[in-house]
């Protein structure tokens, strides 16, 4: 897809994370008008199911249902997100090609190591992206202006926080579903036909969309939501100039 400016780019680990973990809210934002992108750190080539191949064509589709408006693989060994100088400008380079006003990354706690990594990687990379005596290029050397985004949040993965939002995706929650079962040879699909070697795991299971929409009606309780999606805004407090405006939707009692 074209380097563009963004609105808002989600970093992650593997393909899949975001459809997992914030699917409904890049659903959400791309369907208001809105440009969104997903850079991805890694092929997922370490899954225990699905090649590198496959999975960068369901990215592909996964993206298609979105409607993003860019996507791209840095190619970082998965299983071995160094955040090393080499891999920090690679993001440096992503965030200053599509200058996103925010930027959605993984959690800093989490089962899979590679999920912190690649928040740390993330966090640092956009520190030095705003610095300008640090000179990182286009593909076909044009020169790249400083950028930081605005509002960083990390998404939800397999730890639970304390959220600092909680966005209501009840409107495309299919469509959110959708996205995420692009993921053939990861998430449970009826059509994906798996090869004799490939285990069967826990987010392949069909049980595993039960806990999703379990999280997902659960933090949406707790807005007056059917499905909420958690987010942790990195930089808090989040300034107000206009408290009306912020809490112009109204509330459900409950």
């Amino acid at each position: 897809m074209p380097a563009q400016s963004l609105d808002v780019l989600a970093l992650a680990a593997h393909p899949d994370d975001v459809e997992l973990c914030a699917g409904g809210t890049v659903c959400t934002l791309a369907n208001a008008g809105y440009d969104v992108g997903i850079v991805d750190f890694t092929r997922g080539e370490m899954a225990s199911r699905g090649t590198p191949e496959l999975r960068l064509k369901e990215a592909k589709a996964a993206a298609e249902v979105i409607g993003l408006a860019a996507r791209e693989n840095l190619g970082l060994p998965d299983g071995d997100i160094a955040n090393s100088k080499a891999n920090q400008r690679a993001v440096v380079r992503v965030i200053r090609r599509y200058r996103p006003s925010v930027v959605l990354i993984n959690s800093l706690e989490c089962r899979h190591p590679d999920h912190c990594a690649a928040a740390r990687l993330s966090i640092d990379a956009m520190y030095y992206a705003g610095l300008r005596k640090l000179s990182t290029t286009e593909d076909d050397g044009t020169p790249q202006e400083p950028w930081r985004p605005h509002h960083v949040l990390h998404y939800m993965q397999a730890v639970p926080f304390e959220p600092t939002f909680v966005v209501d995706v009840s409107e495309v929650w299919e469509q959110r579903i959708e996205a995420l079962q692009a993921f053939k040879s990861q998430f449970f699909n009826p059509d994906y036909e798996a090869r004799e070697e490939e285990p069967e795991t826990f987010v392949s299971n069909p049980s595993f969309f039960k806990w999703v929409e379990a999280r997902a009606r659960t933090y949406g309780y707790t807005v007056g939501a059917t499905y909420g999606e958690p987010l942790l805004y990195r930089h808090g407090p989040v300034g107000v100039s206009d408290l009306m405006q912020v809490l112009e939707q109204e509330r459900p009692f409950r």
